[in-house]
């Protein structure tokens, strides 16, 4: 999205607003509007989130499946509370808003008591929510920036031996691939030296290397993926003077999940590489 979009969007509901109309004197501590989306007139702010990663479902179908589109990103949230005003007049503003800023309507819509907008530009996703009873209404802004969950789970030789030891195999985070392709991200080499360190120490280990997948994609595609990614991590280990007699690739695809796959937390557990010991 262009900084001139940005700002087109931030004004669009706010435009003509007296400055008394929009006092931050009621809003919940340490909220303030979003850069996407600014207030209406006579709303404060009751709720408001904003972490580096996280998930939601947005509406965009109320008459058949799927209803909800499946966005993780960067996820802001606001919500606010509305004096005399309509969950319809949130809707309307909303859809203009959307619009003036270069935004595709994904799905505009109405089912009791609940008013929905969707939609995107580019990655940027943005929803709103609105309800309203006895003249008042409520409503919630979702912004969602698509992206890639930064992996951070790692570890290290000394603790991956102390685990085959204790189990036999051990979950390793850390080793990056391409979307959709077995080629490694040079970001990986780190934890891929740790793995050639543990198979220096341990001179007598053989080792099964598993890829694992989360659900995401086809059974067939998943397993094809998750074996050219163990062969991956084998061939770099080989180019580093592991003897390929030690090592053994196996793509295991989504069928030993360890986690819940419905949540991008879970999804992101599967996803791993784990060394089992032969």
């Amino acid at each position: 999205m262009t900084r001139g979009s940005c700002l087109l969007l931030a004004v669009a509901l706010s435009a003509a607003i007296p400055a008394a109309a929009l006092a931050q004197d009621e809003d919940q501590e340490g909220c303030k509007d979003s850069r996407l989306l600014t207030r209406l007139p006579g709303c404060v702010i009751r709720y408001c989130r904003a972490v580096d990663f996280d998930a939601a479902d947005l509406t965009i179908n109320l008459s058949k499946d799927p209803r909800t589109k499946h966005v993780e990103g960067k996820l802001e949230s606001v919500t606010y509370f509305c004096k005399a005003k309509t969950a319809l007049q949130v809707r309307r503003n909303t859809e203009q808003a959307l619009r003036a800023a270069g935004y595709t309507i994904d799905f505009s819509g109405y089912d009791v008591p609940i008013h929905y907008v969707t939609g995107h530009n580019g990655g940027q996703w943005l929803a709103v929510e609105a309800s309203e009873q006895t003249g008042d209404s409520d409503y919630k802004m979702i912004g969602v920036l698509e992206q890639e969950m930064a992996q951070e789970m790692t570890a290290d030789a000394s603790a991956w031996a102390a685990e085959i030891d204790k189990s036999g195999h051990v979950a390793v985070y850390g080793v990056e691939f391409d979307t959709g392709k077995a080629t490694l991200k040079p970001e990986s080499e780190k934890v891929l030296a740790e793995l050639q360190k543990l198979l220096t120490t341990q001179p007598d280990w053989k080792l099964k290397i598993e890829g694992h997948t989360d659900s995401t994609g086809t059974k067939a595609g998943n397993q094809t993926l998750s074996q050219q990614r163990a062969g991956s991590v084998v061939a770099w280990l080989v180019k580093n003077g592991v003897a390929a007699s030690r090592l053994t690739p196996a793509g295991l695809g989504d069928t030993k999940p360890i986690a819940d796959n419905s949540t991008p937390e879970g999804r992101a557990r599967n996803r791993r590489v784990e060394l089992v010991k032969q």
